[in-house]
C-alpha cells in the first residue's frame, strides 16, 4: 500500500509502497477514507518537532484519521465489526507509567498517532479498539477526521485549560486550523468579546465569519489601543496562542488583564521569555501549556455536531489524493489559499 513515511533522523519524507499491516490482539485494521494535514505534520517534516517515543527508524504520518473497519483482530469487543464507520483518537495511553498502572488519567507519556507510531497517511492503518469512536452516517469522513486535534485540541484549551467563561473577553492568535475552531467554540461557550488576531486579512475575515467580535492585525501600530478599547481597559481574561510563535506569546502576554491566562497551544521550540515577571506576579497572571484533549472530548464534540451546535462544513479547505501529500504539506506550509484543513483521500 502507499504510505507517507518520515525518517526523523535523516530528515526525509517520501511517499512509498509498504506492506499492508495485519492487526494484532486488541487491534483493528482501518481502511482510511480521510486524513487531515496539520501544521504539526509540517513541523515534523521540517524537523522543528521530533517524536518523543518513536522506537523505529521511520513512521507513517497522520494523526487525524477516519475510515471503515476492514479487518478485526483477536480480542476485540463484538461491537466493532467490519464496515463500521469510525474516527480514531489522535493518541493513546502508554500503558506503562505510574498513572496507567493505576488506571488513572492523565497518562504521563501519551503516545501520539502518526508521531510515535504509524498513523493514517496510508491506505490502511492499525488502531487499538479503545481508540475507536463510532461516527454517524450523517457525518462525512472528511469532517470526522479533523475532530481529533483540529477541533478537540482547541476544545480542551478553551473549555479546559483556559477556562473561558461567558461574558469574559478572550483573544485568539492565529486563525488557522486550530484558531478558527477556537473562535467557534468560544462563541458557543459565550465568551465576549472574542478578539481574533492574525496578520492575514483573509484569516481575519474568516474569524469574523466564524463568530469573532473583532479581528485585528498584530502589526497595526494601534493594536494595543484596540485591545484596551474593546475590553473596557481591563485586558483579556484569557489569550490563546494557536500559532506557536514567540512574538505572538510576547504580544498576547501584554494584553492580559488581572488574573489573565495565556494558554500555549501552538507548538514551537522557540524559547519563552517573560519581560516583566514582577508584573505577572502582581497581577496574578498565569502561563499554561496545553496539548491534545481529555478522554471523552471527541465523543462530546461529535454529539455537538450531530445536534447542530457545531458546524464543520466550512473547515475543509480542499481534498487531495494520498499521493499528493507532499503538495498538501507545501500548500499548508506556505499558507497557499489560507487553508483551515486540507484532507488526504486514499
Amino acid at each position: 500500500m502507499l504510505a507517507g513515511r518520515l525518517n526523523p533522523t535523516a530528515g526525509t519524507f517520501e511517499m512509498r509502497e509498504v506492506p499492508v499491516p495485519e492487526p494484532g490482539p486488541g487491534q483493528v485494521r482501518i481502511r482510511v477514507r480521510a486524513a487531515g494535514v496539520c501544521l504539526s505534520d509540517v513541523h515534523l517534516i521540517d524537523g522543528s518537532l521530533r517524536p518523543a517515543f518513536l522506537d523505529a527508524p521511520e513512521v507513517t504520518l497522520g494523526h487525524e484519521v477516519a475510515g471503515e473497519i476492514d479487518v478485526v483482530g483477536p480480542d476485540v469487543p463484538e461491537r466493532w465489526r467490519p464496515g463500521a464507520r469510525v474516527v480514531l483518537e489522535a493518541g493513546e495511553r502508554c500503558g506503562q507509567c505510574a498513572q496507567c498502572a493505576r488506571f488513572r488519567w492523565p497518562c504521563q507519556a501519551v503516545r501520539t498517532r502518526g508521531v510515535d507510531y504509524d498513523g493514517g497517511w496510508a491506505e490502511y492503518a492499525l488502531a487499538s479498539h479503545h481508540t475507536l469512536i463510532a461516527i454517524p452516517d450523517t457525518l462525512s469522513f472528511e469532517e470526522a477526521a479533523i475532530v481529533p486535534d483540529a477541533v478537540s485540541t482547541p476544545w480542551g484549551a478553551v473549555a479546559g485549560t483556559g477556562r473561558a467563561e461567558p461574558g469574559r473577553p478572550a483573544g485568539v492568535w492565529g486563525i488557522g486550523g486550530l484558531g478558527a475552531h477556537a473562535v467557534q467554540l468560544l462563541r458557543m461557550l459565550g465568551a465576549a468579546p472574542i478578539i481574533a488576531v492574525d496578520p492575514l486579512e483573509a484569516a481575519r475575515d474568516r474569524a469574523l465569519e466564524f463568530g469573532a467580535d473583532f479581528a485585528f492585525d498584530p502589526a497595526d501600530p494601534h493594536f494595543g489601543e484596540q485591545i484596551v478599547a474593546v475590553t473596557g481597559g481591563g485586558g483579556l481574561d484569557v489569550a490563546y496562542d494557536m500559532a506557536g510563535v514567540g512574538a505572538v506569546r510576547d504580544q498576547a502576554l501584554r494584553c492580559l488583564g488581572r488574573d489573565g491566562r495565556l494558554v500555549l497551544v501552538g507548538l514551537t521550540p522557540e524559547p519563552l521569555t517573560v519581560p516583566n515577571s514582577i508584573g505577572l506576579s502582581v497581577r496574578g497572571q498565569r502561563i499554561l501549556g496545553h496539548y491534545g484533549s481529555s478522554p471523552g472530548a471527541v465523543e462530546r464534540l461529535i454529539e455537538l455536531i450531530h445536534y447542530g451546535r457545531l458546524d464543520l462544513s466550512r473547515s475543509i479547505s480542499g481534498t487531495l489524493s494520498l499521493a499528493e501529500a507532499p503538495d498538501a504539506v507545501k500548500a499548508l506550509s506556505g499558507k497557499q489559499g489560507n487553508p483551515i484543513r486540507l484532507i488526504l483521500v486514499p
